[in-house]
């Protein structure tokens, strides 16, 4: 059995509440004992002085786009894009083609994902069968066949009384429902937030009120049911309050929100540049400094990427003509830790906290911690270094990357999978 020693890091493991220098003792896939001073003959060593050492990221809403648009990203590429960033687990959308509505197309991904040998895969089957918004999939063989919630991302349930249906099942098989939070007749053909940066740029506007419409439908929705309710990439100042409310309620609500809409604002936009279009769109700064202070008191569970990644032939189109959608996966803890650690809206252990072990338990997965016992799944962290984003250096097959240019703070040093190095950033580091 191989064995691996991490010597001399912080450890941050939310999940137990340690912060502490220490190291942290793998044997096959699992962790067994986390301490300090700890030995183990013949063992691989990492050197994780100056470093965190903390649970493998995870990651609530990502698309892989495979089956249908290999051409955009496949589950290997989408995985290695995912350790590059620090990722252990990841959940993806069903919004592929053909989407993730019966079990035979579930197992596919996931058989996918297993032959990577990167990743944990977690994907997300479909509300609605072919994400039409009228018939309920049969959400039992798509719980059976590995899906650990469902949604029709992309598309929002318009539907009331099939939300709630959605909500009532969820209930009775252990499901998370996820809905793409948005109430189309109030969104119209809005490419970019409503205000006065749309007005300026003559871009049709979506105003904050169609997420805001949603979220309240559906938390109403959840109270009535019992049911399980995960608001996706969340991005309204009043939406978050609604959040804040349900919890209060004592509903089964949980929330995400994704690193972009806690740093960037509609003011972006005024370069056109479509990689600056996503949907949610970028908010106001009101909006940003809301959902900021949301995942800080805990209202928001977790920060998840919602990468979402496209041709550049797509994105070279015009502004309004762009598909939405922006990649996240190996900029989400630079660009997280910059705009939230930095300026000191959060600290290290909160940060992992929502990126690892928040999202765990928001979903039930088998992540999130280091505790002995637990999969060896671990993330090694330079917070001091500073990198310059170049979307061409990424594993993923896109490059519609907002961030190009910029420095972020932060960096991932290594990532652990089930015990095995499966990302590595200074290969010095180990001997």
């Amino acid at each position: 059995m191989n064995s691996l020693l991490i010597t001399g890091g912080r450890i941050i493991d939310p999940a137990s509440g340690m912060d502490a220098v220490g190291d942290v003792l793998i044997e096959g896939e699992k962790i067994v004992r986390v301490g300090k001073g700890l030995k183990a003959d013949g063992a691989e060593r990492i050197d994780a002085k100056g470093l965190i050492v903390a649970p493998g990221l995870v990651d609530l809403h990502a698309h892989f786009r495979e089956p249908g648009r290999e051409d955009k990203e496949t589950v290997e590429t989408g995985s290695r894009a995912a350790v590059r960033g620090g990722y252990t687990s990841v959940c993806c959308m069903p919004n592929t083609e053909p989407p993730l509505d019966h079990a035979g197309v579930v197992e596919a991904v996931r058989t996918q994902a297993q032959r990577a040998g990167l990743i944990s895969l977690y994907p997300f089957g479909a509300v609605s069968k072919g994400l039409d918004g009228k018939e309920l999939a049969e959400l039992g063989e798509l719980k059976a066949a590995g899906a650990v919630g469902v949604t029709d991302d992309g598309k929002p349930v318009q539907d009331a009384h099939l939300m709630r249906r959605a909500l009532e099942y969820s209930r009775m098989l252990g499901l998370v429902v996820m809905n793409h939070c948005q109430d189309l007749c109030l969104a119209g053909h809005g490419v970019m937030n409503e205000g006065i940066v749309s007005t300026r740029l003559g871009l049709e506007g979506m105003p904050a009120e169609a997420e805001v419409v949603m979220v309240a439908r559906d938390i109403e929705l959840a109270a009535l049911t019992g049911g399980r309710l995960h608001v996706g990439h969340i991005s309204a100042a009043r939406a978050v309050e609604l959040v804040r409310e349900a919890k209060r309620r004592g509903l089964s609500v949980t929330a995400e929100a994704c690193p972009h809409h806690l740093s960037l604002t509609d003011e972006m936009v005024s370069s056109y540049d479509t990689n600056m279009k996503v949907n949610p769109p970028l908010r106001t700064r009101k909006d940003v400094d809301a959902v900021i202070a949301g995942l800080a008191d805990g209202t928001i569970d977790a920060i998840a990427t919602d990468h979402a990644p496209h041709t550049a032939w797509e994105k070279e189109l015009e502004f309004d003509q762009a598909p939405f959608g922006m990649i996240g996966l190996e900029t989400s803890l630079g660009v997280s830790a910059t705009h939230l650690v930095k300026p000191g809206h959060l600290d290290w252990p909160t940060l992992i906290e929502r990126m690892s072990t928040g999202p765990a338990r928001a979903l039930g997965l088998p992540a999130g911690t280091l505790a002995a016992g637990a999969f060896a799944d671990v993330v090694l962290i330079d917070p001091d270094a500073t990198w310059c984003v170049d979307p061409m250096e990424f594993a993923s097959k896109s490059r519609n990357c907002p961030f190009t240019g910029m420095t972020l703070t932060g960096q991932v040093v290594a990532t652990i999978r089930h015990g095995r190095v499966v990302y590595r950033h200074e290969p010095a580091r180990v001997s």
